[in-house]
C-alpha cells in the first residue's frame, strides 16, 4: 500500500541543491514522437510516459492545487535504492528531484539466504538521504517499494522494520507479479508502434520479468508473465564472476547462459506458438543493462539519458555488444565508459540473461527504456488520486443544500 504520508509531512519544502551522494535531475517526460530512422545509430523516439485514463492528468478549469503537489516513488532493489519526485503537468508529470545509489542489498545472499549487515548499512544510507528529500520536498504521496532481495531474505521483513523506525519510510515489499505490472506501466508507451503482442522485460539486480503484453488503449493487456530469481546479483552470486583466464570466463558465462535458460523454458514453451506467428516481434527492456548496453553501441563517452531512453536499435547489436563484453577481463571492462568498476563485475550476468530473452522472443529490433518500477508507481499513485479526488468534488457538488 502507498505511504498516506512522506516522513515529517509538515516539514515546509526547502530549496534541494544537487547532492553529491546521489544524482539530482530535473527534466520533463513528453509523449513520443514517431521513430526516424537513423540505422539503428541514434535515439529514434523522445522520452515519454503519459497518464491514464480518459482524461489523462489534465488540470481542471478551478486551477485545483492538487495538480500543483509533489509525488515520489521509492524502488529498493537488490543492487539500487532509487527515488523520484514529481508533480503531475498536463497528461505528463514533471521530476522535480531524483536519487539513485548503487548500495548492493541483495550481495551474498544466494549464498547465506540473509540480507550481511553491511549491506543493510548501504541500503540505510540511502533510505536516510531519501527521506530527507520527501521532507524538504513537502511530498503528498509517496510509495516506497522494496524487491527481490527483501521477498528472498529471511530477515527482510525484519529489516522493513528497521527502516520504519529510523527513517520514517514504509517500504512495500511488492510480490514479483506487481513489480512486473509496475515495470509495464512505467515504460510500455516506448513500444514500437506495430500490431499483435509485444515482450517488455526487466532485468533487475536479483529476479527478471518478462511479460507478453497485447497493447491497447492506454495501458497494455497482460497476456502472460514470468519471473525467474536470477538478476545481475543473483546469478553472479551463484554462478561466479566472470574473470580470469579466457577459457574460464567463456565458461562461466555459458554456464549463466545455461541456467537462466532452464528458467525461461516454462514461459518459453507456453509462448512459443505466439512467437512463430507474430508477424512481427516487438520487444522492449528496462534495467541497467540494456541501457548499459545501448550506451556502447552508441559509443557514448558518458552516460546520456536523452541519448537512450526510446532508443530503438538492431537486436543484433545488442547481441554483438554482450559477444564483447563476455570476452573481456574484468578489468578491461572496467575501463570502458558507462561501465565503470560498479557495474564491470554484474554488467556480464545481465547480458546473459539478455541473450537468453531474445532467444525466448527472436525480435529483429530491441526499444530501450531508462523508466520502469517508479515511473509506473508515479503514474499510479497521481492518477488515482486525483481521480479520487474528482469524484470526492463530485458528490459534494451533487449533496442537497442543508
Amino acid at each position: 500500500m502507498a505511504d498516506t504520508f512522506p516522513p515529517d509531512r509538515n516539514t515546509r519544502a526547502g530549496h534541494t541543491r544537487g547532492d553529491k551522494s546521489g544524482k539530482v535531475a530535473d527534466f520533463r517526460y513528453k509523449r513520443p514522437a514517431q521513430p526516424e530512422r537513423r540505422n539503428g545509430k541514434g535515439p529514434l523516439a523522445d522520452a515519454s510516459n503519459g497518464g491514464p485514463g480518459k482524461r489523462g492528468w489534465d488540470a481542471p478549469a478551478n486551477g485545483d492545487q492538487r495538480y500543483h503537489q509533489a509525488y515520489a516513488a521509492l524502488d529498493l532493489g537488490t543492487n539500487n535504492c532509487r527515488l523520484l519526485i514529481a508533480r503531475p503537468s498536463g497528461e505528463h508529470f514533471t521530476v522535480i528531484d531524483a536519487f539513485s545509489r548503487v548500495v548492493r542489498l541483495g550481495e551474498g545472499l544466494a549464498q547465506s539466504g540473509r540480507l550481511s549487515d553491511e549491506a543493510m548499512e548501504r541500503a540505510m544510507g540511502a533510505l536516510h538521504i531519501c527521506a530527507e528529500k520527501l521532507r524538504r520536498r513537502n511530498v503528498r504521496l509517496a510509495r516506497s517499494v522494496a524487491t527481490e532481495a527483501c521477498r528472498r531474505a529471511v530477515n527482510g521483513a525484519e529489516f522493513i522494520d528497521r527502516v520504519r523506525r529510523e527513517t520514517g519510510l514504509v517500504l512495500d515489499i511488492i510480490s514479483a507479479e506487481e513489480e512486473a505490472r509496475l515495470a509495464v506501466l512505467g515504460c510500455h508507451i516506448l513500444l514500437e508502434e506495430g500490431e499483435g503482442p509485444a515482450l517488455i522485460f526487466d532485468i533487475g539486480g536479483g529476479s527478471t520479468e518478462l511479460v507478453l503484453v497485447e497493447p491497447e488503449g492506454r495501458v497494455p493487456r497482460i497476456l502472460d508473465w514470468q519471473s525467474v530469481p536470477w538478476g545481475v546479483v543473483s546469478l553472479t552470486d551463484t554462478v561466479g564472476r566472470v574473470e580470469g583466464p579466457r577459457e574460464r570466463r567463456t565458461a562461466v558465462y555459458a554456464e549463466m547462459r545455461r541456467v537462466v535458460s532452464e528458467s525461461f523454458a516454462p514461459f518459453a514453451a507456453r509462448i512459443a506458438g505466439t512467437a512463430r506467428h507474430a508477424a512481427t516481434k516487438r520487444l522492449l527492456g528496462t534495467s541497467g543493462t540494456v541501457t548499459t548496453l545501448a550506451s556502447l553501441h552508441l559509443e557514448l563517452p558518458h552516460y546520456d539519458r536523452r541519448a537512450v531512453d526510446g532508443l530503438i536499435l538492431p537486436a543484433s547489436a545488442m547481441r554483438t555488444v554482450s559477444a564483447r563484453l563476455a570476452e573481456l577481463s574484468h578489468d578491461d571492462r572496467s575501463k570502458l565508459p558507462c561501465i565503470g568498476s560498479d557495474r564491470a563485475e554484474l554488467v556480464v550476468a545481465g547480458c546473459a540473461i539478455l541473450e537468453s530473452i531474445m532467444d525466448v522472443w527472436p525480435a529483429d529490433r530491441l526499444g530501450v527504456a531508462d523508466r520502469g518500477i517508479r515511473e509506473g508507481i508515479l503514474r499510479s499513485l497521481i492518477a488515482t488520486d486525483i481521480a479520487g479526488e474528482e469524484s470526492r468534488r463530485a458528490l459534494i457538488e451533487r449533496r442537497p443544500v442543508q
